[in-house]
This record gives structure tokens, C-alpha cells and sequence, in this order.
């Protein structure tokens, strides 16, 4: 038997918070019902700030209990929001926070961090005022745009990843690739080359890859597609004359074959159309080979920061042996190696193995040891083929390093750890391990990597108090 549906309302709430995932909440009580308490329904909006009072409309709304939604009609703007931001631009799912003011923003995520480290019993005291941006726009040195079924080059929308909202400007690209994509959707148009369906599985073109380098203004654009060059030459030969001719740092240029319905960004065959394979970059000093696949910091001037911080809550000597958990290409493993006796770095993915060992040798440094492993098995071995560091840094992805890592981490002993983190709820679930072994942790850096999203980096210092 089907379930009852209800009519679609049209109701006006208020915006009380905005959750981890950039969504405004609010929650409408429904009229009592024949003498029954009145049904709650739980809202999530799209590119609200708390104290928007909103004008939304429900499907089935006494039906379900919750719903997400774009609003209607803004009726009233919240304290925090920014009025710069015309109300009615569609916005895509990677800023939830633009529409609030900056200053908001950073509150917003400080107490995130706060909050998530106060569930697990740490003191919110430790948590220093956040690092925020002097100019919180264009700091992205990399972009990944989707082209849409039916002509759209840009982002997915958020609340409804199937819908791309053609990029016309980006508050986190730099002004070069907005110009790019330009490039991009006049040849698509051109050729009326359609983008590729997520339901149908058809289409030719997939995904666009851009990456610059702030330092060496290096530009890579790479284009996803279902088919090979060769099948379309004339029309690769003309995109070709179109970004060359137009933007003389595109050093590289690729075509990737992708044929498989699945839509991560992934290679059956790379064709490098203009130039070489991979750019240069800089952060810190040191120098780095970025490829497509290449894990490296998208917001340089946020990550110099991280960087700097780390060293110096590590601060390691030419005494000290060093090990770099999660290590990736050496961002933080290089200038620790440059400071200390010996590094040592653990990754899983070995293209990034080969990229940090590289990495070293092009900036001179002898004294690392990188090796491909998954971090607890890693652990396990460094002690025989390496040696027992003095210092220990981890800089796991969003999901944390989970329990078995950090306990391993725990028995290693390390009189100090440096964590840096990209999700506080991970850090704090991963922080409540090292208790047990004796650390105590010392001070928190939230620093604003990722101004206009939900997203928050923290550098953790832990110290070994019961040894």
C-alpha cells in the first residue's frame, strides 16, 4: 500500500545555524492535528546564513520529516550576511559560505573546531584565534570544473550534484582560468560537442582539470572525454591554436581518454597535446613537480602558513630524527628534512613516493627515506629498515587516521606530535587515542585554508607527559 502523500507548502522559517555541510537549518512545527502535537519538519537551505528568515516550499510536507531546498524569496537578511552578493546568483556547491560576511565565516569555523574538540573532553581554551586570509579570493591554484549534459562548464550545484551551473566567474579561481574555461565552452559550443550524461552514460566531454602555479605562473589544462584525439583531430588541433595562442605560461596541456561510466576523475590513456606532462611549483622555498594526479595544497598562501606553523610546534634540530606520516609529495616532509638529522616519509600512493623522492633530490636534501606503504603497516616496519624518530607529524586525509593508526602512533612514543588536520571532526575523534599513551595536547591552530566553504585546517602540537 503506498504511503499518503500531502500537499506541497509554502512555508517561511528562520535560518538558526549552518550545519558542517554548509546547509541552513531551520525547523517548522506543523498546526496540531485533531488535537495530536503538531509534526516537525527539519529544513536544510541552500546559500542562507543564521537569521535569514526565508520563504521555502515543501513537497509532501506533512509527510516527510525532512527536507533540503533552495528558498523562494529572502524576507528578511540575517545579521552575518553580505549584501555584496546579489541574493538571487546561483551558487555553486563549493562556496556555502559566501553569502556570509568574512569576519562570520572565521567565527563560524573556529567554533566548529571548539565545539567538536569540547565532545571529545578537550578544553575549547587551547584552540588559538583563527588564521584567516588578507584576501580571501582567487587563492585556488587548482580548479575542477564538470561539463554539464547540456552545455554547462562549471560546478555542482549544491544539494543536487547532478545540476552544473555554468561557471561566468569565480570568487575562488584565479582570473586566468576563469579565462580558460572561457576558452573551453566557446569551443564546445562551436562544435556542439555535448557533455557527458551521468544517467544516459553518453556524451564526449567529462571534466576539465586546471592547476597554475602562483610562483612560476605555470599553467596546466587538462580535458576529460570518452573518446581519443585522434577521433576529433581537427577540432583538438583548433582548441590547440585557441589556448597556445592565447596563454603563453600553458606549458602543459593533456587530453585524457576516460571511457568507463564511473565518474571519478581517472586516465585510460593520456595524450599530452601542447608541452610536457606535469608544471613547476614553489611553496616554501622548496620546489615541486605537480602532475594531474598530484596531491599538493590548493591555497599556496594558506598552506605556507600550515607549513611554517608546523615547523614550528615541531621545532626539530640536527639532532633529530623526523618521521612524515601521510607525507603525499613532501610538502611538509622537505622543509622538516631540511631542519633535522634524518626524515623519513610513509605513503600509500606510490606515484607520490616517486614524486617526494624526486622532490628531495631536486631541492638537495640527502637525508630522506620515503616509502610506499599503507601508515599502520608502515609503522610496523620504519623501526627495522630506519630507525625510532625523535618527532612524529600526520597529515591524514578528511577521514582521519582512524584508532589502529593512532594507537600505533601512541606506542611509538615520541615525546612530541605534531597532527595537522583537514576535518576537526576526524581530529578530535583521532586526538581521544593518544590519551591513553600519555600525550597531552598543547595548543590548536585553526588556519582558514578554504575561505567561502565549510572546510578548516588545524595544526595540533601533543606533547608526552607520562613517560
Amino acid at each position: 500500500m503506498a504511503k499518503k502523500r500531502y500537499p506541497t507548502e509554502t512555508l517561511e522559517v528562520t535560518i538558526e545555524f549552518i550545519n558542517p555541510n554548509g546547509y541552513g537549518y531551520a525547523r517548522y512545527i506543523h498546526p496540531p492535528d485533531r488535537g495530536s502535537n503538531g509534526k516537525h519538519l527539519n529544513i536544510n537551505v541552500t546559500n542562507v546564513v543564521p537569521g535569514d528568515v526565508v520563504r521555502v516550499t515543501v513537497e509532501n510536507a506533512k509527510g516527510r520529516s525532512k527536507a533540503v531546498v533552495e528558498y523562494d524569496e529572502l524576507l528578511k537578511a540575517g545579521p552575518t550576511r553580505n549584501l555584496d552578493v546579489p541574493i538571487h546568483e546561483a551558487i555553486s556547491g563549493g562556496t556555502p559560505l559566501q553569502y556570509m560576511l568574512y569576519d562570520a565565516q572565521l567565527e563560524y569555523k573556529s567554533n566548529m573546531v571548539k565545539d567538536y574538540l569540547k565532545e571529545s573532553g578537550f578544553d575549547p581554551a587551547l584552540v588559538q584565534p583563527i588564521i584567516g586570509m588578507e584576501n580571501p579570493e582567487r587563492y585556488r591554484n587548482k580548479m575542477e570544473l564538470t561539463f554539464g549534459a547540456t552545455g554547462e562548464l562549471g560546478m555542482h550545484q549544491q544539494g543536487n550534484f547532478r545540476n552544473v551551473i555554468d561557471l561566468e566567474d569565480s570568487i575562488l579561481a584565479p582570473k586566468v582560468m576563469v579565462e580558460i574555461k572561457h576558452v573551453l565552452g566557446q569551443w564546445q559550443k562551436d562544435y556542439n560537442f555535448p557533455g557527458y550524461d551521468k544517467d544516459e552514460k553518453s556524451g564526449l566531454l567529462r571534466n576539465l582539470l586546471l592547476r597554475t602555479s602562483f610562483v612560476t605562473k605555470e599553467i596546466m589544462v587538462v580535458v576529460y572525454a570518452t573518446k581519443a584525439p585522434s577521433e576529433l583531430q581537427a577540432a583538438v588541433d583548433d582548441l590547440v591554436e585557441r589556448l597556445t595562442s592565447k596563454f603563453e605560461n600553458l606549458v602543459s596541456l593533456q587530453w585524457v581518454e576516460h571511457k568507463e561510466a564511473v565518474e571519478r576523475i581517472q586516465a585510460d590513456e593520456t595524450y599530452i597535446l601542447h608541452g610536457r606532462d606535469y608544471i613547476n611549483d614553489e611553496l616554501n622555498g622548496f620546489k615541486y613537480r605537480i602532475w594531474p594526479d598530484t596531491f599538493f595544497q590548493a591555497n599556496p598562501v594558506q598552506a605556507e602558513k600550515l607549513v611554517e606553523l608546523a615547523l614550528e610546534m615541531a621545532n626539530v634540530n640536527s639532532d633529530m630524527k623526523v618521521l612524515d606520516l601521510f607525507c603525499g609529495v613532501g610538502t611538509f616532509s622537505l622543509p622538516l628534512a631540511r631542519n633535522s638529522k634524518e626524515l623519513a616519509g610513509i605513503e600509500i600512493v606510490e606515484n607520490s613516493i616517486i614524486s617526494a623522492r624526486r622532490n628531495a633530490k631536486d631541492n638537495g636534501l640527502d637525508n630522506t627515506f620515503f616509502m610506499t606503504s599503507d601508515a599502520r603497516t608502515g609503522l610496523k616496519e620504519l623501526r627495522d629498515v630506519w630507525g625510532q624518530p625523535d618527532m612524529l607529524l600526520l597529515d591524514p586525509p578528511r577521514s582521519g587516521a582512524g584508532g589502529k593508526v593512532m594507537r600505533s602512533i601512541g606506542r611509538y612514543g615520541t615525546d612530541k606530535i605534531v597532527y595537522v588536520s583537514c576535518a576537526p571532526k576526524s581530529l578530535a575523534e583521532d586526538l581521544v587515542w593518544l590519551r591513553e599513551f600519555g600525550y597531552e595536547l598543547v595548543t590548536v591552530q585553526p588556519v582558514d585554508q578554504f575561505p567561502h566553504t565549510t572546510h578548516v585546517e588545524t595544526v595540533c602540537l601533543l606533547v608526552k607527559i607520562d613517560k
